[in-house]
C-alpha cells in the first residue's frame, strides 16, 4: 500500500493535467515554468551546499554534502522529455542523492530540445564527462544517473563516450528511464489508466522535438534499446509499477542481462513516474534514493 505522503505526486500530476487541458496552447516557456514545480515535491536536504558551475560550456549545479568525498562525482541528467525540466526542478532530489552517497552530484542544464535536437544533448553530456576526466577525476570514480529522458541520457552518454574513445564511468542508475523512441512498450497500454502523467500523445510530441527533422528513432544514441551494451558498466534501474514506461526498463534490463552486464531492476509497487522527487517527504522516495546510493557506492570505490 502506497503511503499517504506518496499521493503528493499524483496530486501534482493531476493538477498539471488540468492546467494542460485548460491551456492547450501553452507556450514552451510556460510549460518549462510549469514543470519546474517538480522540485516542490522534494524537501530541502540538510547540510548540502549547492553551487552553480559551468563544465565544458554546460551550466549546472553541484550539490556537495558536508564531509563529502570530493574525489568522486555523479553526473545527473534531469528529465522532462528533453524539452522541459532543469536544475531548478531537480537539484533538491539529486542533493538528497549526494547526501546519501557522501559525494558531490552535478545536475546538468543541457541545452534542451527543440532548440538543441539530437545528437546535441548527448554531445553536451559527454563533453561534461570528458571535462571531469581532464580535471583529474578517474573514470572508476564517476557515476551517471538521470530520470525519465535523463534516464535515457545517463545511459546513451556512456554509449556515446565509448564511441568517442573515452573510458567508461564506474556505474549507471537510470530512474524511470524513457528509452523507446518508437513507442512499442506494452505498458503504454496496460498502465495507461494508472500513470497520472505520461501518455502516448505527450511522448509523440517530445520525440518530434528531440529527434528533429533528420533523427532516427532507432539511433542507439537516442534509443539505447538499439545499442550494443556489451561491456556496459554496472547498472541499477528503478521504475514505478504504475508507469507506462515500465516496459522500457524491463526491455533494457533483459538486454543488458543477456549481454553479461551486472544489472539490477527495482520495480516499486504502486509508484508513479519519478516518484523519487518526493525525497525527504515520502518513505518510498527515501528508500529508492538510499538504494541507488547503496548500489553506487561500492562501484565508485566508496565504503
Amino acid at each position: 500500500m502506497a503511503s499517504e505522503q506518496a499521493m503528493a505526486i499524483v496530486d501534482l500530476y493531476k493538477d498539471w493535467s488540468g492546467k494542460l487541458a485548460m491551456n492547450g496552447d501553452m507556450t514552451l516557456d510556460e510549460l518549462r515554468e510549469l514543470f519546474d514545480e517538480w522540485g516542490d515535491l522534494s524537501s530541502q536536504p540538510e547540510n548540502v551546499e549547492f553551487r552553480e558551475a559551468t563544465i565544458a560550456g554546460v551550466p549546472g549545479v553541484w550539490a556537495t554534502p558536508e564531509g563529502a568525498d570530493k574525489s568522486r562525482a555523479v553526473i545527473c541528467c534531469h528529465g522532462g522529455g528533453f524539452s522541459v525540466g532543469s536544475s531548478k526542478s531537480h537539484e533538491k532530489m539529486y542533493g538528497h542523492l549526494a547526501k546519501a552517497l557522501g559525494c558531490p552530484t552535478f545536475t546538468m542544464d543541457y541545452t534542451r530540445a527543440p532548440e538543441n535536437p539530437h545528437p546535441g544533448i548527448v554531445e553536451e553530456a559527454v563533453a561534461v564527462y570528458s571535462q571531469l576526466l581532464d580535471q583529474g577525476f578517474k573514470p572508476e570514480n564517476i557515476g551517471t544517473t538521470g530520470d525519465s529522458a535523463g534516464g535515457n541520457l545517463c545511459t546513451t552518454m556512456i554509449l556515446y563516450a565509448r564511441h568517442k574513445g573515452l573510458p567508461l564511468p564506474a556505474c549507471c542508475a537510470p530512474i524511470s528511464p524513457w528509452y523507446d523512441m518508437e513507442g512499442k512498450g506494452s505498458t503504454l497500454v496496460t498502465n495507461a489508466d494508472k500513470d497520472a502523467l505520461v501518455g502516448g500523445d505527450i511522448l509523440a510530441g517530445m520525440i518530434a522535438n528531440f529527434l528533429g527533422e533528420g533523427g532516427s528513432p532507432q539511433d542507439p544514441f537516442a534509443n539505447p534499446l538499439y545499442g550494443d551494451v556489451t561491456g556496459f558498466p554496472p547498472t541499477l534501474i528503478q521504475v514505478g509499477a504504475y508507469e507506462v514506461l515500465l516496459d522500457d526498463s524491463q526491455r533494457f534490463y533483459d538486454m543488458a542481462k543477456a549481454a553479461g552486464v551486472v544489472t539490477e531492476l527495482q520495480i516499486f509497487p504502486e509508484m508513479q513516474h519519478v516518484f523519487q522527487f518526493m525525497a525527504g517527504n515520502a518513505p518510498e522516495a527515501d528508500d529508492a534514493i538510499n538504494k541507488i546510493a547503496e548500489f553506487m557506492k561500492p562501484h565508485l570505490g566508496m565504503k
